[in-house]
């Protein structure tokens, strides 16, 4: 009997631990997708404000002229 409930009380800490491994894997997958999101936002805000910047001067004048690519 004893034996049986040892041998529960391991299972349960390896679930426990498994558990936990896998909270922090998802907290670091997580980390790394905001992380990607605030990176890629500047640059589209930045494309974005370049587009507005654009259409304005269209309206105002004859042509667009941006900054070349990379």
């Amino acid at each position: 009997m004893r034996t049986r409930i040892a041998r529960g009380q391991q299972n349960a800490i390896e679930r426990g631990a498994s558990a936990v491994e896998y909270g922090l894997l998802v907290a670091a997958i997580a980390a790394v997708i905001v992380g990607v999101v605030f990176g890629l936002g500047s640059i589209v805000g930045a494309t974005f404000q370049q587009t507005e910047d654009c259409i304005i001067a269209i309206k105002n004048g004859p042509n667009c002229n941006p900054p070349p690519g990379p």
